[in-house]
């Protein structure tokens, strides 16, 4: 069949590698425009469209996906299916009317569950032992569409997002050339959604992924492995942002009120609401991360974290 792909980050990368690798023709990728990065600012591609570039594969860069242009070309690619893996921008219903077969996305849930932008880190900030992935037929409502085809992956005990991101884009791309492959021999029916279970994972912001110390340990865990990598745990030391890799809540550890510090030798504790955590990797603003006890042993007196 012929294919456009519709994605934009990293995590999209194995799904569009896996189609490029089938017996599909991926005819061209839709990714979200040219973005500044960097402290200078500077317009850097999209990585499916670096990767499009690379093996002379057309790139759609709309501002929005409505734009009659990127509709007329649309058209005229005669595409049988678009799939998706985190493209970044709501498809229009006039979008949606143009491929054969309509558009179907990878999303990184068990919906209905964690329907929205952040799933892995709603289901890891959520404390769920289980999470996977959907191919579903997209359609305007957020995430609704009927299923074609999941998988399930379980979530370990120090799994942050990250981690659970690159499991998922992996087997999720075997389950999206499958779902393909399905679709266009006519042998799959979509299954619509379970009416319960429903639950909501919107953007992860900044605010969010600063650590309350006033929280029990385990929460303070599970916040700072499920923002990890991005946007990056962090706590307020001195006005400044510190940042924070996983943390390990630690029974054994000194009896510490919430956000106070304990510097040893090999180790830097922090006080929550219920036992401290052990702190992993630190970075403080403006250097590279370090080890948490290579850091403590630089400080003069110990810190209260806000």
């Amino acid at each position: 069949m012929r294919i456009v792909f519709a994605g934009t980050p990293e995590v999209a990368l194995p799904t569009l590698e896996a189609l490029h690798a089938s017996a599909h023709d991926v005819v061209a990728v839709l990714t979200r425009p040219d973005a500044p990065t960097g402290r200078g600012r500077r317009l850097h591609r999209s990585p499916v469209a670096a990767w499009a570039d690379e093996h002379g594969i057309e790139v759609l860069t709309p501002a929005k996906p409505r734009e009659p242009e990127f509709l007329e070309r649309l058209a005229d690619l005669a595409a049988d299916v678009v799939p998706v893996v985190a493209y970044g921008a709501l498809v229009p219903p006039a979008a949606l009317a143009i491929p054969r077969l309509g558009w179907i996305n990878l999303h990184f849930s068990l919906l209905p569950a964690w329907r929205g932008a952040a799933p892995v880190q709603h289901a890891v900030l959520n404390g769920d032992a289980m999470t996977g992935a959907c191919v579903f037929q997209l359609e305007p409502g957020l995430d609704t569409g009927p299923v074609y085809g999941r998988l399930t992956e379980p979530i370990g005990p120090r799994d942050t997002s990250g981690d659970l991101l690159d499991r998922l884009a992996v087997a999720g791309a075997r389950l999206t050339v499958d779902v393909v492959d399905g679709i266009g021999a006519g042998a799959l029916i979509a299954v619509p959604q379970d009416e319960d279970g429903v639950s909501h994972a919107p953007k992860i912001t900044v605010d969010d992924a600063r650590v309350r110390w006033s929280d029990p340990a385990f929460a303070v865990d599970r916040r700072v492995r499920a923002v990890t990598p991005a946007p990056g745990a962090w706590t307020d030391l001195d006005g400044q942002r510190l940042r924070l890799g996983p943390v390990v809540p630690d029974p054994e550890g000194p009896r510490l009120e919430p956000g106070e510090v304990a510097i040893a030798k090999h180790h830097v504790h922090v006080g929550t609401a219920t036992e401290p955590v052990r702190l992993g990797q630190v970075q403080p603003a403006g250097k590279k991360p370090m080890d948490a006890a290579a850091w403590g042993r630089g400080l003069q007196t110990a810190p209260r974290f806000a």
